[in-house]
Parts: structure tokens; sequence; C-alpha cells
């Protein structure tokens, strides 16, 4: 049984983690928010998981490794520092990282990565995500992982083939490019589809998130199996074994 500490426990995702904490399998080891101890926190906890924001990453990394506690982190909206940050703390502490804690999610991204390995840039990729009308990042952290399963099994860098906010005159659609649209509206927890277009047929991978738990078993999965686990930056794949 894990004792899990959870970072942001106020939030949506903390409630949801905490809702399924009941001892079956695992115990809620308690909770920060804001300027919350998490150095006090770790006091109690086998592991942690971070869903607060991304101000708060460093000093939550600090007292990880101080600690050498174990943490997931499924905060997004983090930036080229913040992961500068999460390579340095996985010298010290087993750490993962993910913009989707989804199992499905998981799947999605291992099966758009063989779509487009097999398939040549002929066949255009857009990735279409829809959130509630709270979500203050676009595209979304799993839009992203879809982008970078795509681009990888392409062996490209996403980063130099990424098109999106497409608007106006924009000119022709580049080859090999990887488009992104993002949704918001409503209470919708997370729909997902990557769309592989190509001369008179299309392909379309999606994936639909009826309820925020999914994320929330997801996590708590993930938080466990990084228990006893060697420093290292790890991803879901990892958990799956993928």
């Amino acid at each position: 049984m894990a004792h899990i500490g959870i970072i942001g426990s106020e939030g949506r995702m903390g409630q949801a983690i905490a809702s399924l904490l009941d001892g079956a399998p695992h115990e809620f080891a308690g909770g920060v928010d804001h300027d919350g101890d998490v150095a006090a926190l770790t006091n109690t906890a086998d592991t942690l998981v971070d869903f607060s924001s991304p101000d708060a990453l460093l000093a939550n990394l600090a007292a990880a490794t101080s600690s050498s506690t174990p943490i997931l982190i499924g905060t997004t909206g983090l930036q080229d520092p913040h992961h500068r940050a999460i390579d340095a703390a996985a010298e010290k502490i087993p750490l993962l990282q993910t913009g989707n804690t989804s199992l499905g999610v998981q799947l999605l991204a291992h099966l758009v990565h063989r779509a487009a390995e097999k398939l040549g840039p002929d066949w255009d990729i857009e990735i279409v995500e829809m959130h509630h009308r709270h979500k203050v990042d676009a595209p979304s952290g799993t839009a992203k992982i879809l982008g970078i399963a795509a681009a990888e099994g392409r062996g490209i860098s996403l980063a130099e083939n990424t098109e999106s906010g497409r608007d106006g005159m924009t000119g022709a659609r580049k080859e090999g490019a990887i488009g992104f649209a993002a949704l918001r509206g409503g209470s919708v927890a997370g729909d997902h589809s990557v769309i592989l277009a190509g001369e008179q047929e299309r392909i379309t991978l999606s994936h639909n998130a009826e309820n925020r738990l999914i994320f929330a078993r997801g996590a708590i999965k993930a938080a466990a199996w990084l228990i006893g686990k060697p420093p290292g930056r790890y991803t879901m794949n990892d958990v799956l074994d993928l």
C-alpha cells in the first residue's frame, strides 16, 4: 500500500485523486495548496503527485529531492526552464512528468506514433482538442503528447514542424507539418482526435474523457509505480511497459 501525498489537493484533479485514495489499495497521505509546506508532506508520503501550478514547480521539486521522495508531475503549461529543472531533479529521484495520466491516452499516443511512422509525409496530420471553458493553456498537454508521438514517428522535430492558430490568408499547408486546433467550452473533461488525411482517405484516432476520474486513476497507478525505482525521468509508457 502506497501513501500518496497531493500537491494541489484543492484543485479539480487533486480532489479527484483524493476521492479515490480510501485505502483500497492506496491511502491519502495528506495534501497542500498554494504556499503549503511540501517538505512536511514528504514526512508522511511515500510518493507525491503534483497538480498545482508552474510557478510552484521549482519549490516542489526542491522538497521532493531533499527528501528523496518520488514525484509525479501532472501540471501543464510548463516551459523549457521547468523541463530543465525536471531533468536536474530526475538525476536524484524517480520522477514522471506527463501532460495526461489517462492510460487510454497513452495507448492512443502509441498508435499515433505507429501510424505516423508507417504513413509518409504526404499524409497531413491535424490534432484537434476540446476542453472546458476554464482551461487556461492551449494546446493542451495531451495534444502536445500526441504531437510529439507523431513527430517522433516521422523522425522530425515537432517544434520545427508545428502549425497552429491559423487565421486569415495563411497560405498553403506546409508538407509534413503537424497542425493543432484548440476548442474551449462547457464542461468537457477532454476530447482529442488525431486526423491523418491522405489523398481521398482519412484515418481518425480519438480519445474522449467522460470523467476526470480516469486521470486520477492513472495518476495513482503511476505514482505508486514510481516507489522503489532508481532515479530517472520516466513516462507513462514505462508504467504501461509500451
